[in-house]
């Protein structure tokens, strides 16, 4: 009889666990639905991309970002199956949220500059995520950094094309040496500096790449 009433002591225990959790999911879910749409994604995804930043891809869970959102794990799988998905999700969020208007200085020069600067002050992060933070990712899903830029990238207009085009437009440059690699040269450079430093770029640098190796390449054998 005692040995029943403990067996019935400790179901009652474990009921009253159950309905706890359940309790706690609810109230956790109720606090998610309160934030809708939008911006509930919104808050997912700065949420995820904070997990990444501080933790890297070792510790990108959906408890870990569900956690950090105030959230629960079901509200973040009802959008993105795994975690690669989600990874993909928050770096896309993160440029969106991180961009600025295409510089419009006048000339192409000025331009470029401009970028680099912009991208000086607000992609220096992602440099550093990619880089340090992404390596376990790579490993998991078997793509590269160029797959996951493309991935990233796809359906994004190109900056890059949308500067030499207006340098094209106002008769500052032909179109005898512009080639894809050549409109990607100032970006490509400013990656692999950011990439090998971790640091933001010295103003000289973006100078350079822009002074001494982007514009002599783009302008040689043009005839405005």
């Amino acid at each position: 009889m005692l040995f029943s009433n403990k067996i019935r002591t400790s179901t009652l225990g474990q009921s009253i666990t159950g309905l706890y959790d359940t309790q706690v999911d609810l109230e956790t879910e109720s606090i998610a639905r309160r934030r809708r749409g939008r911006e509930l994604e919104d808050a997912l995804l700065d949420a995820a991309w904070a997990q990444m930043v501080s933790g890297g891809y070792g510790a990108f869970t959906f408890d870990a970002v569900a956690e950090r959102a105030g959230t629960s794990k079901p509200v973040i799988y009802r959008r993105w199956q795994n975690r690669q998905e989600l990874v993909v999700a928050a770096i896309k969020h993160f440029l969106t949220r991180t961009s600025q208007p295409i510089p419009d200085t006048g000339s192409l020069r000025g331009d470029v500059l401009a970028l680099l600067t912009q991208a000086n002050e607000t992609r220096s992060t992602i440099a550093a995520v990619i880089s340090v933070q992404l390596a376990a990712y790579h490993q998991e899903s078997g793509t590269t950094p160029a797959e996951l830029r493309e991935q990233i990238l796809r359906d994004r207009t190109l900056v890059m094309e949308t500067i030499v085009r207006r340098a094209i437009e106002r008769g500052e440059i032909s179109t005898a040496r512009v080639t894809p690699r050549i409109i990607a040269l100032p970006l490509d450079l400013f990656r692999h500096e950011a990439l090998m430093t971790l640091k933001a770029i010295p103003a000289e640098t973006m100078i350079e790449i822009v002074d001494t190796i982007f514009l002599p390449l783009i302008n040689q054998g043009s005839t405005p």
